[in-house]
């Protein structure tokens, strides 16, 4: 089920006296709010829970309420928690919470407080905005493929294809069903609420067309020039790389930009489009699983595609950074940087496909940096799939 270690952060800080809120932070349906109810049943504390995921986002005087009753039951108990989910949606939420914690602090109360949230990008702005030095954060991520064949017996071909939500996963055998059930509770539950709901979009039509196009050419390098001519109403490249980071802090898309080993290079680079779950792309791009296995070309991008994702999702924990690389024609899927470490990693999923040429080409331009090829041998993807973007630092 939940990752125990997830777990055991969550329930190690709730049983702490307050010092910090705590905030645990994740894209829709990988288990936030079942990971916190989980650990809250085996808490002896009173509790106050409540979620703000409402049609219309309510105002300051929801967290207010909340955080009220959450100090009454503190009163009598002498300690006590909180936990507001998907807060982010709260308008004002960040100057609420700090005024309210700041008052806390000063009048000694234990409470314990939990903030959720979906959307990475509305969330941090609050955090960094109003609460700075108040708070620790908590990542969850879409899960990896270890996770799911632990939980669902599936092997790395099943997760390169349906991908790492748990939630419909019992659906797998019902793939129109499957597919239905990704597009309506989670696309657009995840676009409409976590995006358009909350940020300024002026073409809402646009993010949608760009989210789904970017999951058609996962794995790619794609430009926005060519993505615009095939978008209807495409605006400009400046709205597309603003729809770009609002679909990336809804933690369903990355960009990857290319190694260049400047760092004012990299942010102007063309992006390389990955889906932050292998889920996405089964929805978007036509096709079974078992016709997606038999087209060569088409499976070794997805196979591409959900390691890149697997290294975007697991970077984090290991202070990584993920990009690619091209010069001309020579390209290397994925670079991985740790400091000053630089790894090069080619994917091939064919025995034909054996050319390196672009890996040869970022050894001699990075002399100090490793090339590793995954693959062709089924194994090596699956080992690959299973390690996290940090552990591939260790000789």
């Amino acid at each position: 089920m939940l990752t125990s270690a997830a777990a055991k952060t969550v329930q190690d800080r709730l049983a702490e006296p307050a010092r910090f809120l705590q905030v645990l932070i994740g894209p829709r349906q990988v288990g936030k709010t079942t990971l916190v109810e989980q650990v809250l049943e085996r808490s002896d504390l009173p509790v106050i829970y409540a979620a703000a995921d409402l049609p219309a986002p309510p105002g300051p005087e929801w967290v207010l309420t909340r955080w009220e009753e959450a100090r009454q039951k503190a009163a009598h108990s002498k300690r006590a928690i909180l936990v507001l989910d998907e807060v982010q949606k709260v308008f004002r939420w960040s100057e609420v919470v700090k005024g309210l914690w700041d008052e806390d602090r000063k009048a000694r109360r234990d409470l314990r407080v939990m903030l959720l949230g979906s959307s990475a990008l509305l969330l941090s702005q609050g955090l960094e905005e109003s609460l700075a030095g108040r708070f620790e954060l908590i990542r969850l991520t879409h899960w990896t493929y270890p996770e799911m064949r632990e939980a669902f017996g599936w092997d790395w071909q099943a997760y390169v294809y349906f991908g790492g939500y748990p939630g419909p996963a019992a659906l797998r055998d019902d793939e129109a069903r499957w597919r239905a059930y990704l597009r309506d509770s989670i696309i657009e539950t995840t676009i409409a609420r976590d995006v358009l709901l909350l940020s300024r979009v002026e073409k809402p039509a646009l993010l949608r067309q760009l989210f789904f196009l970017a999951c058609e050419y996962a794995g790619q390098i794609v430009s926005y020039t060519k993505m615009l001519g095939q978008l209807v109403d495409a605006g400009n490249v400046t709205t597309l790389a603003h729809y770009q980071r609002l679909l990336e802090g809804a933690e369903i898309l990355r960009g990857l930009p290319k190694w260049r080993g400047a760092a004012l290079g990299r942010r102007a680079s063309i992006p390389k489009w990955i889906p932050l779950n292998p889920a996405l792309v089964s929805v978007v791009v036509p096709g079974s699983f078992e016709e997606a296995r038999k087209d060569r070309m088409s499976w070794g991008r997805r196979v591409e595609a959900a390691l890149g994702a697997h290294l975007v999702n697991t970077s984090r924990a290991s202070e990584t950074e993920v990009f690619y690389f091209r010069d001309g024609n020579d390209e290397v899927d994925f670079v991985l940087k740790r400091g000053k470490e630089l790894i090069g990693l080619e994917v091939k999923t064919a025995l034909a496909d054996t050319a390196v040429s672009g890996l040869g080409r970022f050894l001699k331009l990075y002399p100090k940096a490793r090339g590793l090829v995954v693959g062709p041998d089924p194994r090596a993807i699956e080992e690959a799939l299973e390690k996290p973007a940090g552990d591939w630092f260790r000789r």
